[in-house]
C-alpha cells in the first residue's frame, strides 16, 4: 500500500482539523479547539484499484505571530490550504501560506478549499473571487465540515491528483 503525506494548512479556525475529522470519522462539533503544533490522522482510502493510505497532518493555524513549521511540511505529497468563506482575510493568509508551502515543498498538487458552505448566506468571499482564482490556475473547492458537503470529494481529488504524480 502506498503512503502518501497531506498537510493542512491555513489561519487559525477555518476548519482545518473540523474537515478531516468529518473526512476520517464522520464527526462535527461546535466546540472549537485550536490545534498546538500538528495532529496526524489517517484514512485508506481507493485511487483507481490501489489503496492509498492518507496521513493527514493537521497544522496550526498561521498568523502574523505564528510562522509554518518547515518541518511538519517535509515530504508532503499534496496539501489543502483552508479559508473560511465568511471571512476573506482568511482567503488572503491561505494565499500568503501556500506561496511559502510551495517555496518549502515545491510544485506538488494542492487545492483551496473555502470552508463552512453552509453558512453560505454570511460568505464574504465572492464569485468574482472565486473566478479570479481559477483563472490563475488554483484549484478550488467549496466544503463544509458541517454537513460534509465536498469534503470527500476533495481528499479523493488529491489523492487522484498525488497518484498521477507518482
Amino acid at each position: 500500500m502506498m503512503n502518501k503525506k497531506i498537510c493542512m494548512v491555513g489561519a487559525f479556525a477555518v476548519g482545518k482539523t473540523s474537515l478531516v475529522d468529518q473526512y476520517v470519522h464522520s464527526i462535527f462539533t461546535e466546540r472549537y479547539l485550536s490545534t498546538v503544533g500538528v495532529k496526524i490522522s489517517k484514512r485508506v482510502c481507493c485511487v483507481g484499484e490501489q489503496d492509498v493510505n492518507l496521513m493527514l497532518w493537521d497544522m496550526e493555524g498561521k498568523d502574523e505571530y505564528n510562522e509554518i513549521n518547515a518541518s511538519y511540511l517535509r515530504g508532503a505529497m499534496g496539501f489543502f490550504l483552508v479559508a473560511d468563506g465568511t471571512r476573506k482575510a482568511t482567503l488572503n493568509t491561505a494565499l500568503l501560506i501556500r506561496l511559502l508551502v510551495l517555496d518549502i515543498i515545491g510544485s506538488v498538487p494542492h487545492c483551496l478549499l473555502l470552508n463552512k458552505s453552509d453558512m453560505a448566506a454570511d460568505w464574504q468571499v465572492t464569485a468574482d473571487d472565486i473566478a479570479h482564482l481559477e483563472l490563475q490556475g488554483l484549484q478550488v473547492l467549496k466544503t463544509s465540515a458541517k454537513t460534509g458537503e465536498g469534503v470527500e470529494e476533495a481528499f479523493s481529488m488529491l489523492a487522484e491528483a498525488m497518484m498521477q504524480g507518482s
